[in-house]
């Protein structure tokens, strides 16, 4: 009767620690979320794009944060429910340390991949919904984890990335995107009136109010940076909003396009000439 007892008891007392392991990773990840929430909007409401990716940030590491919960609650809950059940502890935890050293030796491309996202993470290198470029590969950040980033293409595939593979990252919209746009003018065209031109138009679309608030600095024409084999090169510099980027480039090429076309100037493009000689017989 007394072992019944026993292991009633300790039945009990397993699914107490259970429920308690339960609760106290729901109240964890609860209180993570909503502090993240309520910083974010705070920081997202000020329109400041710097503000903006420090709420990015944030929700990256307090994904990471509430793993890390996560693993630290069920680890000390199965030592806890091992204990319960009479079973030595201190033996377990120094066999683990011996295996884990043999795991570390067998498996250091995944313990490298876990520091790199680490360093990832306090660096602020990239966030979720960063556009990079990682290990040869472009596409939106959608998820951090401790080993791997998860980027999905322009295309809609999705690549998941070893951390430890990423030896250069380019990130395309941290804090501000800056847009180099080259202009190909026709040599018969007078490169001063273009230039004027490309400025007058540059000038009326940062004062349009409908896309004014996408541009943080007025577009700034460079002038001629190429002499090309087609054409002269005339640059254009813009700083935008990050998320605006190729919406405000398309939309400047389209009015540029119009405007040098209403003007007359020539756009150049590949020619083909083709030259035939009669042979006398």
């Amino acid at each position: 009767m007394s072992i019944e007892v026993t292991v009633w008891t300790e039945i009990w007392q397993t699914v107490v620690i259970l429920i308690g392991a339960i609760a106290i990773w729901i109240l964890a990840r609860t209180l993570v979320r909503r502090w993240s929430q309520r910083v974010r909007l705070k920081l997202e409401s000020t329109g400041d794009l710097r503000d903006r990716a420090r709420a990015q940030r944030l929700e990256t590491v307090s994904r990471t944060f509430s793993t890390v919960i996560l693993l630290v609650v069920v680890s000390i809950a199965v030592l806890i429910v091992l204990a319960v059940w009479g079973v030595p502890i201190i033996p377990i935890v120094a066999s683990l340390s011996v295996v884990g050293v043999a795991i570390g030796f067998g498996a250091q491309s995944f313990i490298k991949d876990l520091i790199a996202g680490l360093f990832v993470l306090i660096e602020d290198q990239y966030a979720i919904g960063d556009v990079v470029e990682l290990a040869g590969v472009s596409g939106t950040v959608e998820e951090i984890r401790l080993r791997t980033t998860v980027l999905r293409g322009l295309d809609g595939s999705v690549y998941h990335i070893p951390n430890g593979e990423i030896r250069v990252a380019k990130n395309l919209t941290h804090e501000y995107s800056r847009l180099v746009v080259d202009l190909s003018i026709a040599y018969e065209e007078s490169v001063d009136r273009a230039i004027d031109v490309i400025g007058e138009e540059s000038a009326s679309f940062a004062a349009d109010p409908d896309w004014a608030h996408r541009l943080i600095e007025d577009p700034v024409v460079l002038g001629v940076d190429e002499l090309a084999d087609s054409g002269v090169i005339v640059r254009v510099l813009m700083t935008t909003d990050p998320d605006e980027r190729w919406t405000v480039k398309r939309e400047f090429l389209r009015r540029i396009k119009n405007r040098l076309d209403d003007e007359g100037i020539e756009i150049p493009y590949p020619h083909l000439t083709i030259a035939s000689r009669s042979v006398e017989t």
